[in-house]
């Protein structure tokens, strides 16, 4: 019996070294994954959290963009390829909405003999309107490319262009119209600047880590920029990102103010930008966080504003113009600005009117423009923090 029991303990005991060993091994492998976790959150401290946020169409994607192209590798020639089928159709939904709209503006306008395509262009501008409706767009053709260049330079489709705002005409359709020759050829691949103008609605959420070009190379400053869907529907994906902003950048596109929602054609989308952007300015989390204020789409902004009155716009109703030209323009933004300020400061607490903010003026295809505008939020944020730390 006692045999039976030495025999037995023998086995415990046999059994006990390779158990020790197991949990020496697992220790060793928690130890090792406390130790990464360790060095990748001291290198997170030096991480800025950047959150693009704004309505859709609001430019927030071309910013995405330019700081890919500015401060990272750019893109190689197979993602520069893998925009061609965006392109092509944003060249096909371009044509379609301005036939459609061509067609609903003749038959709503009282002078709608303008709206009339030429009966030579009409069959043409079916058979486009049709292709245009697919869910695949087909390569773009030389054949296929003249075509659209024919109805495009239709007086009507160009009187139809000129009311872009009834519709939902991307701002890309101008600059793809001009270069469907050079979209059409065999070899296309597409360049930094189509890719630039290329127009895809942004679901959900998409990250780049980058740092500005400057002192911040030296110092470790490193950022995080989050680019998210601008639609309604899309705004519930930004809620697990609120946490730990260094800073929000706001995309307002200024030029939009007589122009309504992709996804509701009732609301104009400079008041969409003012609720969304009361609403952020109002979130808990934001109290501390930095605010940058894109006033974006200048370029546009500069050659509608001389045209079409800010007024037009309820929340411009007060506006009172000053002049002509240049002037005009200048005095336009500067009252588009005032607004904008004053909305902040109304919908900011008493206790948080200390936080960073800040106003650019931006265009998000220039390139030149973009690279300054985000040197300058590097050293504004460096700053507060050397203030924070008490070295300021």
């Amino acid at each position: 019996m006692l045999s039976t029991v030495r025999g037995s303990m023998g086995l415990l005991c046999s059994r006990q070294k390779p158990i020790n060993q197991a949990d020496a091994e697992e220790n060793a492998q928690s130890a090792e994954i406390e130790r990464r976790i360790a060095q990748e959150t001291k290198a997170e401290q030096h991480i800025h959290k950047l959150l693009l946020l704004g309505a859709g169409e609001s430019g927030k994607s071309t910013i995405f963009k330019q700081i890919k192209l500015l401060f990272q590798t750019g893109f190689d020639e197979t993602e520069l390829r893998s925009y061609t089928s965006v392109i092509y159709a944003n060249v096909h939904q371009t044509i379609k909405i301005l036939y459609d709209g061509a067609k609903e503006l003749a038959q709503n306008e009282s002078d709608s003999s303008k709206y009339a395509v030429s009966l030579d262009n009409k069959e043409t501008g079916e058979k486009l309107s049709e292709i245009g409706s697919r869910m695949d767009y087909p390569f773009l053709t030389k054949e296929t490319a003249k075509e659209i260049e024919t109805l495009w330079n239709d007086p009507a489709i160009q009187e139809t262009y000129s009311h872009g705002n009834l519709l939902q005409v991307p701002d890309c359709a101008q600059y793809f119209m001009d270069n469907l020759g050079r979209l059409s050829e065999v070899d296309y691949v597409p360049t930094k600047e189509d890719v630039l103008h290329a127009r895809v609605r942004t679901t959900g959420v998409v990250e780049i880590q980058f740092s500005p070009v400057g002192e911040s190379r030296k110092s470790g400053e490193v950022y995080k920029l989050y680019d998210v869907g601008g639609q309604r529907n899309e705004r519930r994906k930004w809620i697990h990102l609120f946490e730990g902003v260094t800073a929000v950048i706001f995309c307002a596109a200024i030029s939009e103010y007589n122009q309504t929602l992709f996804e509701d054609e009732t609301k104009n989308r400079m008041m969409e930008t003012k609720e969304l952007f009361d609403w952020v300015l109002k979130q808990a989390c934001f109290e501390k966080t930095s605010f940058m204020l894109f006033l974006n789409k200048f370029d546009i902004f500069e050659k509608k504003v001389q045209k079409v009155p800010l007024t037009v716009c309820e929340w411009f109703k007060d506006y009172q113009p000053l002049a002509s030209g240049k002037q005009e323009v200048e005095h336009a933004y500067e009252f588009v600005k005032k607004k904008f300020e004053e909305l902040y400061f109304q919908s900011t607490r008493p206790d948080c009117v200390d936080r960073v903010f800040k106003i650019y003026r931006t265009t998000a295809l220039d390139q030149k423009l973009v690279k300054k505008t985000f040197k300058l939020v590097d050293e504004t944020l460096r700053r507060r923090n050397l203030i924070e730390a008490g070295l300021l």
